[in-house]
């Protein structure tokens, strides 16, 4: 269609504002670029990377920018501290600031146990030597080369496999060397460097837990983290570490009693670290002895009052521990709690029958396909189940019907029997080679 005739030759200026287009150019909004961040395909989120990437999987990429991550304690706390180590030494290979508060350890002994991070030529930022990090520019990305012996591995198990790579290697076999700890910026909280004071106003939060909120608070505006202030040449993310919150070493009684006097001491602390969270660029991982806390209607509170929530069965000292079904993991994961940001649904892992296993030199999270599922098992391992009316372990007088399968592994001239499965009385009995476990 050809221009209006009292339009043409005229300028844009003069024209009428009726023949003006409404119609504009789509153009992508600039997202903030961190290093060690990228942005969700989900939600458009900006994560983070916790360390260990078959953990990044189940969460849906990473963590959130903004968001607090709930780890349940196993009973001797070893591999939950396991995890708030990856998630520390991650931010220390992408020079984030840390931020590391507990209340038995020194913040100090913590880091000293970091995890060495499994690269060769790895740039990460050493005075004069390496000034420049894997995950800055694009050339560097290039240029880094992984360990030869990690160099085939996938990232993660095939189960949790992950399309686009995100996060480092490390390994917990040795510990990362002090002038690359060192070259990050780190502020601590340590309880007994910081006396409380008894306050004269009644408050649901105890003194300690108002002590670690008013540092983390005034690290956040100091350090130029909040979103509101004004924005500086350039952005950094704060990688938050609370160690056994509600543990009675932080004055919490908590995990003492089975009615506490401070029953919301930690669900009003975590209310008040969330919303802080919300307005600033940083990231936290809170672990809690959730074995200690006798109110599960309490344990359920706090879990809604973050935005993940993993919980870590370890099999140390139960029966568990030897049993054949699980003889190749360490314990059980259980995924709580995922966010709904940005979305009316939030993604579900595919798999719950999660287990985590500590090699010699890696964590690792992987889907049980033992002790669960014995049909799917067999499939995958290609068994071939048939059905075998001798019973001699089930309980004769039992009026409830008895379904017993003998599973074979079939090799290539030869049948073996692995499992005899019962099911009599409502319970499953596993039978090994005639030896119930």
């Amino acid at each position: 269609m050809a221009a209006p005739v009292d339009s043409v030759g005229k300028p844009s200026a003069e024209r009428s504002p009726f023949n003006s287009t409404s119609f504009q150019k789509k153009t992508r909004s600039k997202l903030i670029s961190i290093p060690g961040t990228r942005p969700s395909v989900q939600n458009g989120q900006l994560l983070v990377s916790t360390g260990v990437t078959s953990l990044d999987y189940l969460l849906g990429g990473g963590l959130a920018v903004g968001t607090v991550l709930l780890i349940e304690e196993d009973r001797y706390d070893s591999y939950s501290r396991m995890i708030l180590k990856y998630f520390l030494a991650e931010g220390v290979v992408c020079r984030h600031e840390l931020f590391v508060a507990a209340a038995q350890d020194n913040p100090d002994d913590i880091l000293q146990e970091l995890p060495a991070p499994i690269l060769d030529d790895v740039a990460i930022h050493k005075p004069v030597d390496q000034p420049r990090l894997s995950c800055e520019p694009q050339d560097s990305l290039d240029a880094m080369k992984i360990a030869w012996r990690y160099q085939n591995l996938p990232k993660v198990q095939s189960a949790l496999a992950s399309t686009s790579r995100f996060g480092h290697y490390y390994d917990v076999s040795k510990t990362m060397e002090p002038e690359i700890r060192q070259a990050a910026k780190c502020h601590r909280f340590y309880l007994p460097e910081h006396p409380t004071q008894s306050s004269t106003t009644h408050s649901p939060m105890i003194e300690s837990y108002s002590a670690l909120l008013k540092s983390l608070q005034e690290v956040i505006h100091r350090e130029g983290f909040d979103i509101a202030a004004s924005m500086p040449k350039s952005r950094n993310i704060l990688r938050v570490g609370l160690h056994s919150l509600g543990s009675a070493l932080w004055g919490d009684d908590l995990s003492c009693h089975d009615n506490p006097r401070h029953s919301h001491a930690l669900t009003t602390f975590l209310y008040g670290l969330r919303a802080l969270l919300r307005s600033s660029l940083a990231v936290a991982v809170v672990t809690v002895p959730s074995h200690l806390i006798q109110d599960r209607a309490l344990m359920g509170s706090i879990t809604r009052l973050c935005d993940n929530a993993i919980a870590l069965e370890s099999f140390k000292g139960s029966e568990r521990e030897t049993n054949p079904l699980y003889k190749d993991y360490h314990g059980l994961l259980h995924v709580h709690q995922v966010p709904h940001l940005n979305c009316l649904a939030s993604q579900l892992p595919d798999h719950k029958d999660l287990a985590f296993k500590l090699k010699r030199k890696q964590f690792t999270i992987e889907v049980c396909r033992q002790g669960y599922s014995v049909q799917s098992n067999c499939l995958s391992r290609k068994l071939s189940i048939h059905p075998f009316h001798n019973v001699t372990d089930c309980n004769p007088s039992s009026e409830k019907p008895v379904c017993t399968f003998v599973c074979y592994w079939v090799t290539k001239s030869k049948v073996k029997l692995l499992i005899v499965l019962c099911w009599c009385q409502s319970y499953y009995s596993v039978t090994f080679r005639g030896n119930r476990v």
